[in-house]
């Protein structure tokens, strides 16, 4: 797997993680705002109820502090795990102090958003202070109201203890859950990174066996070939036996060329694209005498691999048409970047089309243009104008 795929699926990894985050303090907010709207709503039916003066107003100041702690835990992004565990000290307070002064027993649910919030956001070290704080403070409340027996007092503290236990175990299951993923994902990364590691070794292979074989036999013909250019020029044959290896031998070299060019392809070497269609066109006009222009229009685009060597092949299976099976006397080469794609036009005029060899199948190269075409989800279109033969290729960009 490449480094871009490595960081994509990193990212990917951590949204998940993020995400499994929101839905767990979600529900802890959701426990809060249900505990919230019970000990508030409870506590204005109790009594001494909330006021201004007296235990009424001491009962109006712990409910206050009870609720503005409860919220701040919740829904604030809060420093460090010393300031989150005193503002989690203070809800719980709050929901005691509650107990205390009105012996509002509903109170006693304040306690287990601050509990279940400690397990899942502090180091176990903290939230265990948390846990023992609210056994000692609820246990006091309810000894200082002395309406709650010893028996509930003590079912009250298992109560508290056991809740917290469970929200530890749920921790621990959601970290060893991320944890089994994240092994997982790696596994996975691992698995590619060797698929494609046997892949580009069986490219590197199949470089070799290409290089051992076409571009050998190629040089040697083309070493051949220069050979007979020096004997058709020392033994005064026909100019046009002497005009014909050269073509010959400009042929080779050009095929020696795009053989070099196929192993560096498999390779993972530079690619040919659209910028090299000028280089096309020159060996083409060189190798013909006929005139080919290039023409670029629109606002470059970013090609996919597979796009830009399309362009290129296709412009390349033209041009090889057209020295073949054509005498034109023009060529152009037009390549437009458009909104929504890439279109290439080659087009010949002032000629006529030869029938192809016997034996030599006419077009085939084109037709597996056009399945390239057709796997990147563009179209290849070829045939006859008034005035010679156009080749049309869009690919979307």
């Amino acid at each position: 797997m490449n480094s871009e795929a490595a960081a994509t699926a990193g990212v990917s990894e951590l949204q998940r993680v993020r995400g499994r985050e929101k839905a767990a303090y979600l529900w802890i907010r959701v426990l809060g705002v249900a505990a919230i709207a019970f000990v508030v709503s409870t506590s204005f039916q109790a009594r001494p109820a909330p006021g201004g003066t007296g235990q009424a107003l001491g009962v109006a100041f712990a409910l206050i502090v009870f609720c503005g702690a409860t919220i701040a835990a919740m829904w604030l992004t809060l420093p460090q795990p010393a300031v989150q565990l005193a503002v989690l000290l203070l809800a719980v307070a709050g929901a005691a102090a509650l107990i205390g002064l009105q012996g509002n027993g509903a109170a006693f649910l304040g306690v287990f958003p601050a509990l279940c919030l400690a397990a899942f956001a502090l180091p176990v070290h903290l939230s265990g202070v948390v846990a023992g704080a609210a056994i000692g403070a609820v246990s006091g409340a309810w000894v200082a109201d002395g309406r709650a027996g010893i028996a509930g007092i003590v079912l009250n503290d298992f109560a508290i203890l056991a809740f917290y236990v469970l929200s530890l175990f749920a921790r621990r299951l959601r970290e060893s859950n991320q944890r089994a993923e994240l092994l997982l994902r790696e596994l996975e990364q691992n698995r590619a990174a060797q698929a494609q590691a046997a892949t580009l070794a069986e490219r590197q292979r199949l470089a070799r066996e290409m290089h051992d074989v076409l571009a050998h036999s190629l040089s040697g013909l083309v070493l051949n070939l220069e050979g007979a250019m020096l004997l058709a020029s020392q033994g005064g044959a026909d100019p046009k036996i002497s005009d014909a290896i050269r073509r010959a031998h400009r042929l080779a070299r050009t095929g020696l060329q795009e053989a070099r060019r196929a192993i560096g392809m498999l390779r993972d070497d530079a690619l040919p694209g659209p910028r090299r269609l000028a280089d096309l066109a020159a060996e083409f006009e060189a190798d013909t005498g006929v005139p080919c222009q290039v023409t670029v229009t629109g606002a470059e685009t970013e090609l996919s691999t597979d796009a830009r060597l399309t362009v290129y092949r296709v412009a390349q299976e033209a041009l090889t048409n057209i020295r073949k099976h054509a005498r034109a006397s023009r060529v152009e080469i037009r390549l437009t970047y458009e909104p929504h794609g890439t279109r290439l036009i080659v087009e010949d005029t002032g000629g006529c089309s030869e029938p192809p060899a016997p034996g030599e199948e006419a077009g085939y190269g084109l037709t597996g243009m056009k399945e390239r075409a057709e796997l990147l989800g563009g179209t290849l279109t070829a045939g006859p104008t008034s005035g010679g033969f156009r080749v049309e290729l869009q690919v979307p960009g």
